[in-house]
């Protein structure tokens, strides 16, 4: 989640979107933690979900996306202030820099173990693959840079037949593979410890470096009424191209969709129950086309609510930092208020999630409940840093 800068002046409307993405994604985090089938439930599973449970989990789909993809678009703005071997050198560092904080910093946020029993890669250990990729790559023409993109986003589905053989086999893909582009699997280091991941690097590169073309879109030079025809072509160019593939439900999602017997409702889910490990061609556009229609609506909007939003979207990694370790620490709380002693603190299973046993949890409301204190209170921390990094510039503060 790079800084989206440029010279003297930043891109209201990528900070706005970025900071509604970052406050929706809470949501997500809350359920994994607090709802009763947070551990144990799927809310895509057709046979057992309901639409609320459902579209709680679909609306965060946007999240990773929208920051991959942005985190290339502020590549190329920082470019406009860098020079070639300056960006690619920061870009390396800071994807390196977003890798050990996942390894050190998200983990334990996630876990709560001191003994790092499982290191887990998420969205940050992707984007930071991704950038040290951009970092290589920007050494190359910038149609190059295109061409990459949009091969990766637009053909890597084509790795999921013989990934399909494998699983016929009760065949193990090899690590690279899985780590390049299979979907959450686990992976022992030795007879303690061991990897989980779930956002495999592949597609997630091309996302990225879509991104960073996308830039180009907002440059100072742009007409901002050429700018606003550009994003809504894309924009509805994406989300027609996923209608279009969903329907013929053929390519572009490893598991097509299928009519359900309980109902024209679920249906209709099924229909929007894309494959976001690894990100499929399908579910790209289903989330990045509708992100784009909403920066060709946003760019002139200014009041106290979009202000909120701007906020955090200015510092989404101190934001996104955070609020894992707060989320956490509510659960620790929640955990021991509701009977729960030293015998609980660690559940069943090869990942554990420390004070977060699998029958824990509450309803969806007090998830959403839960979800807007938490972003209450971060909003204060995140408004005193972002005006700390604004007034005083230093090397690390691009980092954070």
């Amino acid at each position: 989640m790079a800084e989206l800068t440029v010279p003297k002046q930043r891109v209201q409307s990528i900070d706005l979107l970025r900071g509604i993405i970052i406050v929706i994604m809470a949501l997500d985090h809350v359920r994994d933690f607090l709802h009763i089938e947070g551990a144990t439930g799927d809310p895509t599973n057709m046979q057992t979900t309901t639409p609320i449970l459902f579209f709680t989990r679909f609306m965060t789909h946007f999240c990773a996306p929208v920051f991959v993809f942005l985190a290339g678009t502020s590549g190329f703005l920082q470019g406009l202030r860098k020079s070639k071997k300056e960006l690619s050198i920061f870009l390396v560092k800071r994807g390196l820099w977003l890798v050990l904080a996942e390894l050190i910093i998200m983990t334990f946020g996630i876990t709560f173990d001191p003994g790092y029993h499982v290191f887990i890669l998420q969205v940050i250990w992707a984007i930071g693959v991704s950038m040290i990729i951009l970092g290589l790559l920007i050494w190359l023409p910038f149609p190059v840079i295109l061409f990459y993109g949009l091969v990766i986003v637009l053909f890597h589905n084509m790795l999921d037949k013989p990934e399909a053989a494998y699983a016929a086999r009760n065949e193990t893909l090899p690590f690279w593979w899985r780590i390049l582009h299979s979907g959450p699997f686990i992976e022992p280091l030795n007879d303690q410890r061991r990897i989980f991941g779930l956002y495999a690097f592949g597609p997630w590169s091309g996302v990225m470096a879509l991104g960073y073309c996308f830039g180009k879109l907002f440059q100072k030079n742009t007409d901002p009424a050429w700018r606003r025809k550009a994003l809504l072509f894309i924009g509805t160019g994406a989300i027609l191209l996923f209608i279009v593939l969903r329907y013929i439900n053929d390519y572009g999602n490893p598991r097509p969709w299928a009519e359900q017997p309980r109902g024209s409702i679920y249906t209709f889910l099924s229909f929007l129950n894309t494959n976001k490990y690894p990100p499929s061609l399908m579910y790209l556009c289903m989330t990045l086309g509708p992100a784009i229609l909403v920066l060709a609506l946003i760019e002139k909007v200014q009041n106290r609510v979009t202000g909120f939003f701007v906020t955090i979207g200015r510092v989404p990694f101190f934001f996104y930092v955070l609020h894992f370790y707060l989320i956490h620490f509510i659960c620790l709380i929640l955990f021991y208020a509701s009977g729960y002693g030293a015998k609980d603190i660690q559940p069943p299973g090869l990942v554990k999630l420390f004070f977060r046993p699998n029958e824990f949890g509450y309803n969806l409301w007090i998830v959403y409940g839960v979800w807007i204190l938490v972003v209450l209170m971060l909003y204060p921390l995140c408004k005193k840093y972002d005006r700390y990094k604004t007034a005083n510039p230093k090397w690390w503060t691009s980092y954070v």
